[in-house]
């Protein structure tokens, strides 16, 4: 009786939205159909009368705010055009998602139920139903565009077999696709398969798919690391039309074609890389003058003299947008014919090269620079390692020209801080690898005096091809197109909430300009490093930063302090390079400049390309840093604390850099809550307090290498 007496009151402001949403919400279903109060009512199954005089209140109120179209009296219809907006969908691991609408000052909220037939990151159209509160609630209407369709996950079989279910992890997709008999193509139960999403009926729970390629048996290396390469769309080799256009290019240096460049092959020349690089896309050169003054060559492998514009070589590097490097593997851009042998500025060979040629003084300021097509000759290729050695006093083969270039180097470098660049020195984990890829080891591996001389000339020449293009002789703006490298402005809030975490260990930071600030976050990085807390800040400072990405529009480079910046040299392995190269010849031909919006197109696209590679190369890392402790099982581990959520505690390992999850219910000894002003959960009872930073000892209690993931329990 209570219930009916609380149900009829008049409604409040509550009970309208209740109400709003649930019309709607059937509405949804029906977008183009006309219903009137009885229909809606008998489909609600709202069937006293007091419900159905609050039902045509809402509906009046619901045509006077716009959400409702009255066509006749006592018809309604969805007003679609007012109230949809289009967007990516994100979903939460509840069921629930939320649109990012471009615009919009907070994504859209949709609740459980009302996504219809979207999946993870699609394009979607969506009806905003609640637009009056602070939380925006919307509906999905349609799928405009799928983000994706294919998915890699475990199949599991019916019992009788005829039909079968692939689960795909959450984070991808938060649905099973349903797959029936004649679609399973012979995968067993337990296969690792890739599953295609073909339809999604309007009655079904799940979305209706096929097996396209079985990997194998879950945990396997080789079908781990080809379900990361299906997981993100990666091909596993060069089509073949691709590969027989690639052996049939002429890759023989012709003397006609020397005469069309400038010969540096007397130069004294060199390549310094990784001593497991197989490509060399980038070598130096240096002599001295008579007028006492050096000339640095830069010198790129000149990719684009054999990769011709629509060619099918073209079209393939131009799909791929970048090379991936996995963590035992590459996925190449290019055919090995180019990257590995005619583009690959190897020792003793005469290479096609497109260069940026300095005259500098002693003291490194640059005199003159000179852009153009050249003919090459490496006299020496260096691992990082040789070149450290000979800058740290020992002997070597071209000691002089390494320390003069290392001498130059380091004025460019301290010049560059100067004026603002943040300095991050970001450590890379590696791992040795036996002859099947199983890890045996992991080391890091650090920017030294060796990889900065490399660093500082490719950011000179990268920085001064990109005003070549953008200034003329007077120093004024031009209007030509052109591909830049471009980074916006930290977040302020981000930056705020920085200062504000490592105050708690001791650290500060000065918010004040530019130069200030960039000034101030080098001095975090130099006073956290070798400390227990390095790793976690360096990340956090990292992620206050914008993304990176390429653009026709440029804005500068925030992190480097530059004006103008492009990438011109790494052709072999980034698409972005081979346009900018395209285009610097184009405009030394004195060509006029061409339609940017073809190029701002490629560019958000290489930007996509490059966020794909980056989190293809990281889950390849998870997953071997998962195998290394797969053994070890049941050891015990000092850990920091590197992460706090409501859910638990990451905890960092820095052995090994993996990172394991705590999870809040599996702590014993209180129940703890998850405090975010302070970064830490916190014993209800003890009033004991773990917080980010924190040094810990964890037991590691399970090494899923399907998940790639470690969990933890925490000892002390």
């Amino acid at each position: 009786m209570s219930k009916k007496k609380k149900f009829i009151k008049t409604p409040n402001e509550q009970g309208y939205k209740q109400t709003a949403h649930k019309i709607l919400r059937y509405m949804l279903k029906y977008p183009s159909k006309q219903l009137n109060h009885k229909q809606l009512a008998s489909g609600l199954q709202f069937r006293n009368s007091k419900q159905k005089d609050h039902l045509i209140k809402v509906l009046s109120k619901l045509a006077s705010k716009n959400q409702l179209i009255e066509v006749s009296p006592g018809k309604f219809k969805l007003n679609v055009e007012n109230n949809s907006v289009v967007g990516v969908i994100d979903f939460t691991t509840s069921g629930a998602a939320y649109v990012n609408v471009e615009g919009f000052d907070q994504d859209i909220y949709i609740p459980k139920g009302q996504s219809k037939n979207a999946l993870q990151n699609d394009l979607v159209q969506l009806i905003i139903h609640d637009n009056s509160g602070k939380k925006k609630e919307g509906s999905i209407l349609e799928v405009i565009q799928r983000n994706r369709t294919q998915y890699v996950g475990i199949l599991e079989l019916s019992k009788d077999g005829h039909y079968g279910f692939v689960n795909v992890d959450q984070t991808s997709l938060h649905v099973d696709i349903y797959v029936s008999s004649k679609n399973l193509a012979g995968a067993q139960n337990g296969d690792k398969v890739v599953a295609e999403v073909i339809d999604w009926p309007e009655d079904a729970d799940s979305p209706f798919g096929k097996i396209i390629d079985v990997l194998g048996t879950p945990g396997d290396h080789e079908v781990e690391i080809h379900a990361i390469l299906a997981e993100y769309g990666l091909p596993s080799k060069f089509p073949e039309e691709v590969e027989a256009e690639a052996a049939q290019l002429d890759t023989s240096i012709k003397p006609e074609e020397i005469k069309r460049r400038r010969d540096m092959r007397d130069v004294p020349t060199l390549t310094i890389d990784p001593a497991d690089a197989k490509d060399f896309d980038d070598a130096l050169s240096i002599q001295k003058l008579e007028n006492g003054n050096w000339e640095i060559g830069v010198h790129i492998a000149d990719v684009a003299h054999y990769v011709q514009p629509g060619s099918l070589i073209d079209q393939e590097a131009h799909e791929r947008a970048t090379s991936v490097y996995l963590v035992d593997r590459v996925v190449p851009m290019l055919p090995e014919i180019l990257s590995n042998e005619a583009c690959s500025l190897r020792p003793n060979e005469e290479k096609y090269t497109f260069s940026a040629v300095f005259e500098m003084d002693d003291n490194a300021n640059i005199v003159n620079n000179w852009f153009g097509r050249t003919v090459t000759y490496s006299d020496k290729r260096m691992a990082y390692e040789d070149a450290q050695d000979i800058i740290e006093g020992k002997d070597g083969d071209m000691k002089d020209e390494v320390l003069t270039l290392n001498r130059l180097a380091k004025i460019l470098r301290q010049r560059r801080l100067e004026n603002g660049a943040i300095s991050f020195d970001k450590v890379e984990v590696k791992f040795k690898l036996d002859d099947k890829g199983n890890p045996l080891g992991v080391y890091f591996k650090e920017s030294k005096e060796a990889n900065h001389l490399i660093e500082e000339f490719m950011l000179l020449a990268n920085k001064k091809v990109s005003e070549f293009v953008s200034l003329d002789k007077k120093g004024k703006e031009t209007d030509r197109t052109f591909i830049y490298r471009i980074h916006d402005d930290p977040n302020p809030d981000k930056l705020l909430s920085l200062k504000q975490f490592i105050k708690q260990f001791g650290y500060g930071l000065n918010l004040g300009d530019r130069k200030e600030t960039t000034d101030s976050i080098n001095n975090l990085l130099k006073e956290v490093k070798g400390k227990g807390e390095e790793n976690m800040v360096e990340t956090l400072a990292m992620r206050t930063m914008s993304k990176a990405i390429y653009s026709t529009e440029n804005i500068g480079h925030y992190g480097l302090a530059f004006d103008y910046y492009s990438h011109f040299t790494s052709p072999i392995r980034r698409y972005p390079d081979i346009m900018a190269h395209r285009l610097l010849q184009h405009y030394l031909d004195g060509g006029k400049s061409p339609n940017p919006e073809p190029y701002e197109e490629d560019c958000e696209y290489s930007s996509q390309r490059e966020r794909l590679a980056a989190d293809a190369e990281r889950d390849s890392i998870k997953f071997m840093q998962v195998k290394y402790l797969e053994d070890q099982v049941g050891e015990e581990f000092h850990g920091l604390i590197s992460g706090v959520t409501e859910w638990g505690i990451y905890i960092e390992l820095p052995d090994s850099r993996a990172e394991g999850l705590v999870k809040l219910r599996n702590i014993r000894d209180d129940h703890y809550v998850f405090d975010h002003t302070n970064y830490s959960i916190v014993g209800q009872r003890t009033k004991k307090e773990y917080r980010l930073g924190d040094a810990v000892k964890v037991k590691l209690v399970n090494a899923d290498l399907m998940k790639k993931q470690l969990d933890f329990e925490l000892i002390g």
